[in-house]
């Protein structure tokens, strides 16, 4: 039996576009997931309307609208929520290629169009005035916490292979679990993701990983066989042990890794799983034990060709990678404030959250229970006092223009070593960041007499001698 709910909860200009459609003697109403928000007190991220009116008449009806597809949907422009997709009802006919339908039927029943959809939770209509339409008991299903498809799942992943991670993606989202039945319909077509684009298998995989329980979905994708056409590389870490400061095998510590991340950011919850991808191939025994040595570049390689394969824009590309490169950045008790400055050069000061976060996801995917080590507390507490130092040529109170006036040299190589070097000793000492001082060493410098460096010995590189050294 049919319910309602109070019509006040949709919006006025939305209610305005159904009852405008109804003005004209069509059927119209809120489909899909804005009913499963309303229904579970969520906050709707789309409206979106279906109507047995044809676009050509909803056009009419808008004239301040667009159509540019073929699927019936006309796109109705609101001052306050933006775009809104009006789609006339519509059969959709075989999927040869598991991700669109053959071919569009327009109909004029509502229940053939909520038919076709993915899940019963979003297979719900609300009108304008409140009454829920829901013939597949979506409703009963939201109560019970349970992602079903609608009619037999094996078709529906067969129409769509994208469904298989919609469902999972659904699960991290609104913790629910996928009902039995859906389970092993994704179990029997886990192939048919083979043919969705890298596009719409990146969009669902964001999602996942910034979902609230991102390590959920990572060990559903591995049940059901979809991981091998997502990330293929995380698999490759199931049975690699690690070194003593390691519980789990890489696989499983990338995974809870990701489940700890503190942040919010997709590239550090990217790089949380990907950060130790490269272990498999840098693995080597020694009598005291594994080492991974240089992991972290060929992580960064990896971490590159993987979002590079799945479309992730270049930002995305170049930070993730950044983050997974130097996620190893070492720190102790007696770091001078000139490395604890050296580091920030490397990783960025406006970075510096972002690898903190990355660290305490590390720590904790590694099972220690606390998130911060003391030292790591010292490093942020030295990192925080001297981030706003000099770290950058940018930084400097001299330009290129400058030290090529100095030496009378034209831009290239050596303008670059000079600025380079009068960085370095900036970081060593801030004090020396002033014109006159780094002008006269530019002199030095031209007369082959320039200031050395005073760094204490190990303190630009990292030592790995023997077991390489996890500075939690």
């Amino acid at each position: 039996m049919n319910r309602s709910i109070e019509k006040k909860i949709i919006p006025k200009e939305i209610r305005k576009i159904i009852e405008m459609l109804e003005s004209f003697g069509f059927e119209a109403y809120l489909v899909g997931g804005v009913v499963r928000d309303i229904l579970m007190k969520r906050e709707p991220k789309d409206w979106d309307i279906a109507t047995d009116a044809k676009p050509e008449e909803i056009q009419k009806i808008f004239p301040n609208s667009f159509y540019e597809n073929k699927f019936g949907t006309v796109s109705v422009k609101t001052k306050n929520f933006g775009i809104v997709e009006v789609t006339t009802y519509r059969i959709e006919d075989s999927y040869s290629d598991s991700r669109h339908p053959d071919n569009v039927v327009f109909t004029k029943k509502l229940v053939d169009d909520l038919k076709r959809r993915d899940f019963t939770m979003n297979a719900i209509a609300l009108s304008a005035n409140g009454k829920i339409f829901d013939p597949f008991d979506g409703e009963s299903d939201i109560r019970k916490k349970l992602i079903r498809c609608v009619g037999n799942s094996q078709d529906r992943f067969q129409e769509d292979a994208l469904r298989m991670l919609r469902a999972v993606r659904f699960s991290c989202e609104l913790d629910f679990q996928i009902e039995e039945k859906t389970s092993l319909g994704i179990k029997k077509k886990y192939n048919k993701l083979s043919k969705i684009s890298a596009e719409r298998i990146r969009d669902e995989f964001s999602k996942i990983i910034l979902s609230p329980n991102p390590e959920k979905g990572i060990r559903l994708l591995d049940e059901y066989n979809l991981l091998q056409y997502v990330v293929p590389e995380v698999l490759v870490g199931k049975g690699i042990k690690q070194n003593h400061h390691h519980v789990y095998d890489v696989f499983e510590h990338s995974i809870k890794s990701l489940g700890s991340c503190p942040s919010k950011k997709l590239e550090v919850r990217l790089a949380s799983l990907l950060h130790d991808i490269g272990k498999p191939g840098t693995k080597k025994e020694s009598e005291t034990g594994s080492t991974f040595y240089n992991h972290e570049f060929l992580s960064a390689r990896i971490t590159k060709s993987i979002l590079e394969r799945l479309k992730f824009p270049k930002k995305v590309i170049e930070y993730t990678s950044h983050l997974v490169k130097n996620h190893m950045f070492f720190y102790n008790y007696d770091l001078t404030d000139a490395a604890v400055r050296r580091i920030l050069r490397r990783i960025g000061p406006e970075n510096l959250e972002d690898f903190i976060d990355l660290r305490v996801a590390d720590r904790l995917g590694s099972g220690i229970k606390t998130p911060k080590s003391k030292r790591l507390i010292e490093f942020e507490k030295k990192a925080f006092l001297v981030r706003h130092h000099p770290i950058s040529t940018h930084d400097l109170k001299i330009d290129g223009n400058k030290v090529m006036e100095i030496l009378k040299e034209k831009p290239g190589k050596v303008i670059g070593e000079v600025l380079n070097h009068l960085l370095e000793l900036v970081i060593e000492n801030p004090e020396r960041n002033n014109e006159k001082w780094l002008e006269e060493e530019v002199v030095r410098w031209k007369n082959g007499k320039k200031t050395k460096l005073k760094t204490p010995k190990g303190e630009l590189s990292k030592k790995r001698m023997g077991i390489l050294i996890q500075d939690f």
